[in-house]
């Protein structure tokens, strides 16, 4: 290939690759106006986190709770909840950190928290940073909040030009990203999963939903992800947003900087007052999980994160902790590996994997994407290229549909109550249950590029009750009127337009390497 013809397809790979993932950052942000909606809004000072969890602090020091967030209300109230009652700190480290109407709350909360004394830290990946500069320079302006950009040079502060340079000369490093999810309060209690923070991962966009899954875990694994988080913290990748955008020294921020924000999710328009109900009534709702036996005990949990940077070989091939524990995990399975990824690109070694198992026995059934529910149509176009294959190895595949009969179910009840019409839904989970024992929760997606290239973490719960539940909702979900059954001789391609198959066969062109 001539090095011109080189830099052609590597500006096609850019500009694929970004009108990918920034279509989520670039929406319209809401705007913010002086009212006085804040006025009737208190926080509840006679209740706190230590007191709420001091029936099981014992527990918690030795042992994991544990307990499944399936839908994505739910894992929303619960991150509300625990930001309005933090005591000492909030970590969050996330890929996707949008300035969407959850993304405006979620800052809300955070500043609140550091307001009343909460070190708030925040680490998100660069590619993927949608606000405007000055805005994250003025979230970051206050005394307890500090934000670091991971792996920055490909986004922030640079224009279409320097972020095509980037990937032309250093491409591999550009395509390094952190697709790590992890919500920790107060050194103790970890949310991670498959959601970034965002409308649609919480079943709040009014067109397009995720159907996902986080999982709550409160105590001793803990401990795990606090030193992942300070790993990354720490990495040389990672860099205060200070140090990335020049900030002018003669700048300073009013103290009332921050109002405008508070009086957007003070408004009923914006954070309707049935949700704040739904926060408000998280500790009876807990007791309510403690009495069940819903949050299962375990005395031991791994929490599996790749190191930053991850993929220090030659090429774009190299693996990661997270690979390793997936592939092991495969090879070890007697009975059953019943899988949800939103994105499903196999190489021949994944393949192999899989056909070898099946041949010693193994059912293998993964729900993935169809081309009318994916977001991403260079990844399906890569999974398309290669499903023939992936069914010859026995593997049975499912396709999630647009128009799941269980988005009713899942999706959130105040968004029914006010939409006259029914967004559509695609698939995020990425989940695993292995021999109806073992499960699999994390930000791992059974692509390459989360195989060599992005950091991942993983948590694997050796629990019958936390699988046999994540089973329920997967054997819904691959049930007819959620999925179709793609096999050797049909597929649901033909459920889209002409333009969207016609789109998707052009990105044949991106190499699967990077997908």
């Amino acid at each position: 290939m001539t090095k011109s013809a080189k830099i052609f397809l590597s500006c096609n790979i850019i500009l694929a690759y970004f009108a990918l993932v920034f279509t989520a950052c670039n929406s319209k942000k809401p705007e913010t106006t002086a009212t006085n909606f804040c006025e009737s809004i208190h926080r509840n000072d006679s209740i706190s986190l230590t007191s709420e969890l001091e029936n099981i602090s014992g527990k918690m020091d030795s042992l994991t709770g544990v307990y499944v967030l399936e839908d994505g209300s739910g894992s929303m109230v619960a991150r509300a909840w625990l930001s309005e009652y933090a005591e000492k700190t909030i970590d969050i480290q996330y890929f996707i950190f949008s300035m969407d109407n959850v993304g405006l709350i979620a800052c809300d909360y955070l500043i609140r928290a550091a307001d009343r004394g909460v070190k708030v830290r925040i680490i998100v990946d660069d590619i993927m940073v949608g606000a405007d500069i000055q805005d994250i320079l003025s979230f970051n302006s206050h005394e307890n909040i500090s934000v670091k950009i991971y792996n920055p040079g490909v986004n922030l502060g640079k224009n279409l030009f320097g972020k095509i340079k980037k990937f032309t000369t250093d491409f591999k490093s550009a395509n390094q990203r952190m697709h790590n999810k992890a919500f920790i309060v107060d050194d103790k209690i970890v949310i991670t999963g498959g959601r970034n923070i965002a409308n649609e991962y919480f079943d709040y966009d009014h067109e397009y939903n995720f159907r996902d899954r986080d999982i709550l875990l409160m105590g001793e694994v803990s401990n795990q992800v606090n030193l992942t988080f300070e790993d990354f913290w720490d990495s040389d990748l990672s860099k205060d947003v200070t140090d990335i955008i020049e900030e002018d020294q003669e700048i300073t921020y009013p103290e009332n900087r921050f109002d405008a924000l508070h009086e957007y999710a003070c408004n009923p328009d914006n954070f309707w007052p049935q949700v704040r109900e739904r926060i408000a009534n998280l500790p009876t709702t807990f007791k309510s999980i403690l009495n069940s036996g819903d949050l299962v005990w375990l005395d031991s949990i791994d929490f599996i994160s790749d190191v930053p940077g991850k993929n220090d070989s030659i090429g774009l091939n190299g693996g990661g902790a997270t690979t390793t524990a997936l592939i092991e995990l495969v090879k070890k399975a007697k009975h059953s590996v019943e899988i949800q990824s939103p994105y499903l690109i196999t190489s021949e070694l994944s393949r192999n994997l899989f056909k070898e198992a099946v041949e010693r026995g193994v059912k293998i059934r993964i729900l993935t994407n169809s081309l009318a529910s994916t977001d991403n149509v260079e990844a399906f176009s890569s999974y398309q290229s290669s499903r023939k294959e992936l069914l010859e190895t026995g593997v049975r595949i499912f396709e999630f549909r647009p128009d799941a009969a269980e988005r009713t179910k899942i999706m959130t009840g105040e968004l029914q109550d006010t939409l006259k019409h029914k967004p559509i839904f695609g698939l995020h989970a990425k989940s695993m249950v292995i021999d109806n024992e073992t499960t699999v929760i994390g930000t791992f997606n059974l692509d390459p590029r989360s195989a060599n290239l992005n950091t991942e973490c993983i948590v694997v719960v050796r629990s019958n009750k936390i699988a046999e539940g994540v089973l329920e909702g997967m054997e819904i979900e691959f049930s007819e009127g959620n999925s179709w059954e793609t096999t050797l001789e049909y597929n649901p391609d033909s459920e889209v337009s002409r333009g969207k198959r016609v789109k998707t066969w052009t990105r044949k062109i991106i190499p699967q390497e990077i997908l």
